[in-house]
């Protein structure tokens, strides 16, 4: 029986597990965790949507002393988004360790802060391997105390470049710490690195031909001054309750979006250069469905936390088959079917080529649709509203359903995800009662306090 009852956990964890609703093992849970609770170094190749993420941050959370307060734990990501997302898994485990402090130190994120942060050292750090070298350069962050050093996606981080900051890093961290590798590949610099940085670790492969996802992949052959329209055709043809498309340029993110919201699409562009808040914001509304397309870069092809997403849309290819691999593998996860639609122009056509020869399969082909103005879907089905006060104030959740079922007269069938940040909450409210939500929350109190409310 592969069940989280069978193991041997630290009581602390049954609240995080009980709550998050995890009882049955994934298979690379079931592979790696008795092994790793025993203190064994691990490199495991597992695909995206495995549940990695619980089997390590189990793990760290085992080995962890909330009575120390160093840093004990440390996790490597190649992105802020999957640190972010890697950071929110944890805390849900962790929600039975009092007083536990994880911090989470990217770039791309101002240093004063982070600085600041670190006068008291946490007991788990999550980050990208540049701002954690950078950190460490300053001795501002602390390692030797690490017991637990986790480097996720590390074929990803390599092919970021960020070999030599990862082994400075790991150089300033204790000597029989256990380190736990993740990757999609065992390309042969991962298994050097391995090499250098376990010890006898277990080698687990889970997402063999069995488990790969049912993904539909189509491909439209359109011109380039053509693709805008041939989007929305598509999407206005398959529908998908939400979907990625990926673009190769911050400046076709910012084209598209602006096209689509021309046809009466609801998007929000993602890329490297949107500052933190607005990024949480546009994640915010995608997750909760109050935005229907996330037009993104690469940045977004790992690490984020997207949910039963319907479809992935290449508005173009990308020049690896990788890429394109990472990219589609964002639908099609936990067991349910995927779509992948990819929109090609004639010069892009070798790129497709490419993609026939690695996945050994015949591209299917069809015809994008030449209406001049394409049916759109509607609008979203939530809008999202903001409330200038989170965790700093104490808010809570239940402060805000409350406020909404109360005084605002809403069901709680038509409120939908609510999410608490440090100085922000949002909550998602069915489309057609939105208006009356807002203006009866901006006229009323929530947890007896006036604040300010908006539509976002």
């Amino acid at each position: 029986m592969n069940e989280f009852s069978t193991l041997t956990l630290d009581p602390a964890l049954a609240p995080g597990l009980e709550a998050a609703g995890y009882t049955q093992m994934t298979p690379i849970q079931a592979q790696t965790l008795p092994d790793i609770l025993n203190g064994r170094d691990l490199i495991a190749q597992a695909p995206t949507g495995s549940g990695k993420t619980v089997a390590f941050g189990i793990g760290l959370l085992q080995r962890l002393d909330p009575s120390l307060i160093r840093a004990q734990a440390l996790v490597l990501c190649p992105t802020r988004e999957l640190a972010d997302q890697v950071a929110k898994e944890i805390r849900r485990l962790a929600i039975g360790i009092p007083n536990l402090k994880l911090l989470i130190l990217c770039g791309g994120i101002p240093l004063r802060p982070q600085l600041a942060s670190l006068v008291h050292d946490p007991h788990v750090v999550v980050g990208t391997p540049g701002r954690i070298q950078e950190l460490t350069r300053k001795k501002a962050l602390h390692l030797g105390g690490v017991r637990t050093l986790v480097l996720d996606e590390a074929d990803r981080m390599l092919d970021m470049g960020f070999s030599d900051a990862i082994m400075e890093i790991v150089g300033r961290t204790a000597k029989d710490r256990q380190s736990l590798l993740f990757s999609a590949s065992f390309a042969p610099e991962i298994r050097e690195m391995a090499r250098v940085i376990l010890r006898d670790p277990l080698e687990v492969t889970v997402g063999g031909e069995a488990e790969k996802p049912a993904i539909t992949q189509y491909f439209y052959e359109v011109a380039l001054g053509e693709k805008p329209v041939a989007l929305a055709n598509i999407l206005a043809e398959h529908k998908p309750e939400s979907s990625v498309v990926f673009c190769n340029t911050r400046r076709d993110t910012e084209d598209v979006v602006s096209a689509l919201a021309g046809l009466g699409f609801s998007a929000a562009a993602l890329h490297g250069e949107i500052d933190q808040r607005d990024r949480d914001e546009v994640l915010v509304r995608f997750a909760n469905r109050s935005c229907q397309i996330l037009v993104a870069t690469d940045v977004a092809a790992r690490g984020l936390d997207i949910k039963d997403l319907s479809a992935v849309v290449n508005y173009e290819l990308p020049p690896d088959p990788n890429d394109y691999l990472h990219r589609i593998g964002r639908t099609g996860r936990m067991g349910k079917d995927g779509l992948a639609l990819s929109l090609v122009t004639p010069r892009e056509m070798p790129r497709a080529i490419a993609l026939e020869g690695s996945q050994g399969i015949k591209l299917g082909w069809r015809k994008a649709g030449t209406l001049a103005r394409p049916r759109n879907l509607g609008p979203a089905a939530m809008v999202t509203l903001c409330i200038d006060a989170g965790r700093t104030e104490k808010l809570r959740p239940g402060d805000i359903l409350g406020a909404l079922t109360g005084d605002a007269g809403l069901q709680a069938a038509l409120i939908g995800k609510i999410d608490v940040f440090a100085t922000r909450s949002y909550v998602a409210v069915a489309y057609k009662q939105a208006g009356e939500a807002l203006s009866r929350l901006k006229a009323g109190k929530i947890k007896g306090r006036k604040l300010r409310v908006r539509q976002i």
